[in-house]
């Protein structure tokens, strides 16, 4: 072989070994999440534009599923080592995965990162459990209420009815279904989840307490809310029964036209809006008691069982989530809250608020929106309070009992996970 051949041999394998240790150095994050069809693809673009800034890491995004779909996945999936690198952990969820070692603390990441000083409060407050910060905001919502004023003005509401009260959404409701009930038009869907838990603070309560953990299921205001959204159900007749077995039915239908008030996320804003355009009209939660609504929504943790480059990559990706870029893009396309303090200054955003009406009204309620119990139990309940409000709102079981019964469970149930 001649010295020329030999030399642009070299020079070859060099740039080959180059591109290899290139290619390996490249780094997968494996990321689960809840998002679909609007946030679906807002997500999507803010995936494509950090790797547009970060070539050697690759976000490998994956819906799989609800908030309860995550949990049940996560749960087999650690076991089986086939978790995911990160994942989108619903606020009052993480606790269960952070309590038994398998979210790592974010701490030191989030000491060190000047995205700590951008973000609101409630937005580092939600992230921290027993003292350590294991997830980072994405999705933050508050439970907001959404009418058709289509609906309202074929009901006869010439002017917008006072619904500050759970008297006045049950009157409006009623009103609704008994005038327009022949065309299909119900008043409410009935309450999902989120809204069920804001319903119950209005009422000056809490399912759990958010301070001391205290299981507040059986106190007297509490099931005085239970017995307001139940008798929407069963004994008013103003919600329908469908939205009780499957709570999208109902946010469906109040998509489709069929439903003059819905009681949702914030988060549903974007779809709420691209089906009803004008017609949507965005209100405060009721003050029933007193003016207080959850923070809810999600952020996202990482995996203690991946490897420290994957969650350094991981991390990289969650901070740019939070970013102004990231988060203004995120809000405006799906109404849920600005967690970081820049956002509302980004073109996007400032455009959204602009012009998007209804799309602020979240960010109004952050005066008395406050975090939730979030201690291993709180996934236990959630997962269980859905077939107690099944039984209640279908008039299976009286209110009363059901939430006495189901308070001596969840008590029982906190002594057991916390052993």
């Amino acid at each position: 072989m001649t010295n020329k051949l030999q030399n642009t041999t070299a020079v070859s394998l060099v740039a080959l070994m180059s591109m290899v240790g290139s290619a390996h150095a490249d780094t997968t994050v494996k990321f689960w999440h809840s998002f679909s069809k609007t946030s679906g693809d807002a997500l999507n673009k803010i995936i494509a534009n950090f790797e547009a800034a970060n070539p050697g890491i690759h976000i490998e995004g994956e819906f799989v599923g609800d908030y309860n779909d995550i949990v049940a996945k996560l749960q087999a999936a650690i076991p089986a080592r086939r978790a995911p690198d990160a994942v989108i952990m619903e606020v009052t969820r993480y606790g269960l995965f952070a309590d038994r070692g398998a979210l790592i603390d974010l701490t030191p990441y989030f000491n060190a990162d000047p995205l700590k000083d951008d973000l609101y409060d409630y937005a580092r407050e939600v992230g921290v459990y027993n003292g350590k910060n294991y997830i980072v905001p994405f999705n933050s919502s508050t439970p907001v209420l959404y009418y058709n004023k289509d609906i309202l003005t074929r009901a006869g509401f010439a002017t917008e009815p006072s619904l500050k009260t759970f008297a006045d959404i049950l009157a409006v409701s009623k009103t609704i279904t008994e005038r327009l009930g022949a065309e299909g038009i119900t008043g409410i869907a009935a309450p999902g989840q989120f809204a069920r838990w804001g319903l119950v603070m209005s009422n000056d309560s809490e399912l759990i307490d958010s301070k001391t953990s205290d299981i507040l299921l059986d106190s007297p205001n509490t099931i005085e809310a239970y017995q307001w959204m139940a008798s929407l159900v069963h004994a008013q007749k103003v919600a329908s029964p469908d939205g009780v077995t499957d709570e999208d039915v109902g946010r469906d239908a109040f998509f489709a036209g069929k439903v003059g008030i819905s009681l949702n996320s914030t988060g549903d804003y974007g779809g709420a809006r691209k089906a009803l355009g004008e017609k949507l009209e965005v209100r405060p939660m009721p003050c029933n008691k007193v003016c207080s609504v959850p923070i809810g929504g999600a952020g996202i943790g990482i995996l203690s069982t991946s490897p420290k480059e994957v969650q350094d990559a991981a991390y990289k990706f969650i901070s740019y989530a939070a970013s102004p870029e990231a988060n203004s893009l995120w809000f405006a396309a799906t109404g849920y809250l600005p967690i970081n303090k820049k956002s509302a200054a980004q073109p996007v955003a400032a455009e959204a608020l602009a012009k998007k009406q209804g799309i602020d009204v979240a960010i109004k309620q952050l005066d008395f929106a406050r975090g939730r119990a979030r201690p291993p139990v709180v996934t236990w309940m959630r997962s269980t309070e859905y077939k107690m409000w099944e039984a209640m709102a279908l008039g299976q079981r009286d209110v009363t009992e059901t939430m006495k019964d189901f308070a001596v469970q969840t008590r029982d149930e906190a002594k057991r996970s916390s052993n």
